[in-house]
């Protein structure tokens, strides 16, 4: 799996860490960790980790929709059993090398042999039980199948979650209301099938405008207004 920067705008930087844990309801200290790497201490020095995710904007930090998609799949790990960094990192380098591919979090293949993979070796890293590493595997999957893929199996439009994503239960019922595409307003978030802002939407629900009045104003379902509420405000 091949990209170039500068022929595929899934990796442009496009979110900062602060905005990327926003849209991905998750803790900003999480995600930092998992791009920056985290510091701790060897023999009295200070020492960093390294990434679990590989920034396609070292230098400014930025995340890109690739890294974003990255980090959506590894938070389906942290909601069941919490960030153990080297745990994690040792079953992807295994798939990495089982399969042979750079980013295995984003190959189709992840989403088929690879998370079986995964979830076996990660499910005997933390002492998982044969039920335990089967729920892992369904929580995963619910995240998966939030990826949309073009023909060659790469990533092009992600729909987040506008709900709860830290409980036990897999947000199963999330509805596709809105989505993440890097074609489109710039990756930001946008109302499935209109290409309208959910920032406009929630900007004016924060002026004072009420539910009613901005399905009127947008042409949009009460429904599809609360989603654009719901993401933004989280």
């Amino acid at each position: 799996m091949a990209f170039k920067p500068t022929e595929d705008s899934r990796l442009s930087p496009a979110y900062s860490v602060t905005e990327a844990a926003h849209y991905l309801r998750m803790p900003e200290g999480t995600l930092r960790s998992w791009v920056l790497g985290r510091w701790y201490p060897v023999a009295g020095q200070p020492k960093r980790s390294r990434p679990l995710i590989h920034l396609d904007d070292p230098q400014r930090q930025y995340l890109s929709f690739i890294n974003l998609v990255e980090a959506h799949v590894l938070a389906a790990i942290r909601r069941r059993h919490g960030v153990k960094l080297p745990k994690v990192r040792t079953a992807l380098d295994y798939v990495k090398r089982q399969f042979q591919v750079e980013r295995p979090l984003i190959d189709q293949t992840f989403q088929t042999d690879g998370l079986d993979l995964f979830v076996e070796r990660y499910g005997d890293l933390i002492n998982a039980s044969r039920e335990g590493q089967q729920a892992m595997k369904e929580i995963i999957s619910v995240y998966l199948k939030r990826i949309e893929r073009d023909a060659k199996g790469l990533p092009i439009k992600l729909y987040p979650f506008t709900r709860d994503t830290e409980s036990d239960a897999a947000p199963k019922s999330d509805p596709r209301v809105v989505v993440m595409n890097p074609a489109v307003s710039f990756g930001r978030p946008v109302i499935v099938g209109t290409g309208i802002p959910v920032s406009a939407i929630y900007e004016r629900y924060r002026a004072g405008d009420s539910v009613a009045d901005l399905a009127q104003a947008f042409s949009l379902d009460t429904s599809e207004i609360e989603e654009a509420i719901r993401c933004e405000a989280a």
